[in-house]
């Protein structure tokens, strides 16, 4: 049958994904690290007593984010003494200079008192809330379940060559994403960790659903034969996992189109997610199976047994 020539451009596949990789850690130092947000290194707190009605998103956040120059405040209409007219801002760490002219431009825009400060209910530092420890915490418990999908498809398929193949294709679309949080400067928050273990579970399955088909189309060929066999495989397989990886970007297309600020920026690696997943899944996962076994072969060794 006809199949796409994906073995033969191994190097290709593996060179674009290496530059964006490259770019994104070339960003890393220029900007001397990611953008980490309040919940992982803490910031300033102010709450105002605005007195009247107001509009936080509209009014007050673009005020917060041109002095600060937070990307992603926290701006939110709170409960005071006088009522529901209260505003609270939390951004990443500024100097007091900033503060006072934060306060003034708020102040001048709603006419209140800028010498006494009468309407600055509170000010302050506030820690992380994301500890050293949970970081550490996060970081096993990924490294573990890295692991146990590795034993998991290594069981499964009976061979611990499409396991290794997986966790590369997974090491691939995590880099892939942490570029572009280094790239975009997007805030490193709570929604960065959902947004990983989301698209390492999506990857992880449509790479599963293309190793189906290698298993299944080894007896008909070969050991000489594995070019043709991962062709054939991933040909057979595209269109399923394009189609549904198509699907799933346009419903997160549209919550970064029609998102608030927060969810834009949760929505935008998702999709980076699906796509690295996706192309992953079919220029990365097969090829070095194919890699793997090939090395295999010419070490000497016979290949590890495989039931229909």
């Amino acid at each position: 049958m006809s199949s796409f020539k994906i073995i033969e451009k191994t190097k290709i596949w593996f060179i674009i994904p290496a530059c964006i990789i490259v770019l994104g850690l070339l960003f890393l130092i220029i900007n001397k690290g990611f953008n980490l947000d309040i919940e992982f290194a803490g910031g300033t707190m102010m709450q105002i007593d605005i007195g009247q009605d107001f509009d936080a998103r509209e009014e007050i956040e673009p005020i917060v984010r041109e002095i600060t120059g937070d990307t992603n405040p926290q701006v939110q209409k709170v409960s005071g003494a006088g009522g529901d007219n209260q505003v609270s801002i939390k951004v990443k760490e500024i100097t007091s200079e900033q503060a006072v002219e934060l306060y003034t431009a708020i102040a001048e825009k709603y006419g209140l008192d800028t010498e006494t400060n009468a309407n600055l209910v509170e000010q302050g530092s506030i820690s992380p809330t994301i500890s050293s420890e949970m970081k550490r915490t996060a970081l096993v418990s990924v490294t573990v379940a890295v692991i146990l999908m590795l034993i998991y498809i290594t069981i499964r398929f009976r061979d611990v060559r499409f396991g290794l193949s997986s966790i590369v294709a997974l090491i691939h679309d995590v880099l892939i994403v942490l570029s572009m949080y280094a790239i975009f400067r997007i805030p490193i928050n709570n929604n960065f960790i959902a947004a990983m273990l989301t698209i390492v579970g999506y990857s992880i399955n449509d790479t599963i659903v293309i190793f189906d088909r290698v298993r299944e189309n080894r007896k008909y060929y070969r050991a000489d034969q594995l070019n043709e066999l991962g062709n054939v495989s991933v040909s057979q397989s595209i269109g399923r996992s394009v189609n549904t990886s198509i699907t799933t970007i346009v419903m997160v297309l549209l919550l970064f189109l029609l998102g608030v600020q927060s969810v834009r920026w949760f929505a935008f690696p998702l999709m980076a997610g699906f796509i690295a997943g996706t192309y992953s899944s079919i220029c990365i996962a097969t090829p070095v199976w194919v890699l793997l076994s090939k090395a295999h072969k010419t070490s000497g060794k016979k290949p590890a047994a495989q039931k229909s």
